[in-house]
């Protein structure tokens, strides 16, 4: 549970000090750090409550070289959402975006664990 609480916290945590931040210095450093790695971040501090020793380093990288794939997924739907909102109107741009996103993430995730 105590991760559950830190993933929260983390997660939210990083919400709001991107909007706050976004706010204050505007869109574009906002984005900058919409982009914070929190759930990289929890998912690493709350491995540690699972395992350790070998195991723990282990299973830290096998997390990283995810989170490797998983923010150059981001990089790609950051770009989907800019060309799409642009032709689309941000609506359906931003809904194919997410929904590409999804397709690959499962495509990804089957193709890595079956083969």
């Amino acid at each position: 549970m105590s991760g559950i609480v830190i993933r929260f916290l983390l997660g939210g945590g990083a919400v709001v000090a991107s909007t706050i931040i976004s706010r204050k210095l505007g869109s574009k450093v906002g984005g900058i750090f919409a982009a914070f790695p929190a759930v990289f971040f929890a998912a690493l501090l709350t491995l540690r409550l699972d395992v350790k020793g070998g195991e723990l380093v282990e299973k830290s990288i096998v997390l990283s070289q995810g989170a490797v794939v998983g923010m150059f997924m981001n990089i790609m739907c950051a770009i989907a959402v800019v060309y799409l909102c642009t032709k689309q109107g941000w609506k359906r741009g931003l809904a194919q975006s997410l929904a590409g996103w999804f397709l690959v993430s499962i495509a990804y995730a089957f193709i890595s664990r079956y083969f």
